[in-house]
């Protein structure tokens, strides 16, 4: 039960944390457009590593 409930919150935070990410990354005018991509592909990759810890590493976030 435990398992289920880190992963449901993971899922649902994680793209609410990204899509926040994006939306400042488009605001900032001080970032070149490469640096802004490079964060954004950053952002996907780190928001699915919480996940993939969980499902296939065995890890608990709590």
């Amino acid at each position: 039960m435990k398992l289920l409930l880190e992963v449901l919150v993971a899922i649902v935070l994680h793209p609410l944390a990204y899509i926040l990410m994006l939306v400042n990354l488009a605001r900032r005018g001080d970032l070149s457009f490469g640096v802004k991509v490079a964060w954004g592909v950053v952002g996907i990759l780190w928001g699915l590593g919480p996940i993939l810890y969980l499902l296939l590493g065995g890890g608990a976030l709590w």
